[in-house]
């Protein structure tokens, strides 16, 4: 398995290597050992898969606090998305800032998020599904998003406001400003 870092510390991009021939593929996307070995210590215990059927629809940008947050393991099983990361640990040298990778089928990426930075994406084809892991179980009562477009972020997702297909949920969050983070640095993921 190929892993890059990316801008911001602890969000890393995994390819795995897809073994083919005339049938297609087989690809390990998860071996608890070998990321262990790459220093990788999480234990998932849920797998989420999520469907949208529109190009264009936006998902996030969303976290869980504590104690319930969560470390994420993202991937595309079918169609294309802008995958983006929030840093929202108090106190980190890239507080605020975001970064952002690819997804699709064709690919093969996954994105690996840490708990204390904020996830959401953009579906760049129709009837996108993505899946992935968590770290812990859903919790309705620690479940946050912060709005995808607020100008003080400055992602560029590719569809405004307007054209975005959002959540009643996502449509209402709030901005960045008025964030309470209960996320705080503490040095070296």
């Amino acid at each position: 398995m190929q892993i890059e870092k990316t801008a911001l510390e602890g969000v890393l991009i995994l390819t795995p290597q897809r073994h083919g021939d005339a049938r297609g593929f087989f690809s390990e996307s998860w071996n608890r050992a070998r990321m262990q070995a790459a220093g990788i210590e999480t234990d998932f215990v849920q797998d989420n898969h999520s469907l949208s059927e529109a190009s264009g629809t936006v998902r996030g940008l969303h976290f869980q606090t504590p104690p319930h947050a969560q470390v994420k393991l993202v991937r595309c099983g079918r169609g294309a998305l802008w995958d983006v990361v929030v840093d929202i640990r108090r106190g980190s040298p890239t507080y605020g800032h975001w970064t952002g990778c690819d997804l699709s089928f064709e690919n093969g990426r996954q994105l690996l998020v840490p708990a204390g930075f904020a996830h959401g994406f953009v579906t760049r084809a129709p009837g996108t599904e993505i899946v992935y892991k968590c770290s812990d179980y859903y919790a309705p009562d620690c479940d946050r998003a912060l709005a995808f477009d607020d100008p003080n972020l400055g992602i560029d997702w590719g569809v405004g406001r307007a054209e975005a297909q959002l959540s009643a949920k996502d449509a209402a969050a709030p901005g960045f400003a008025g964030l309470d983070s209960p996320f705080v640095y503490e040095g070296t993921i």
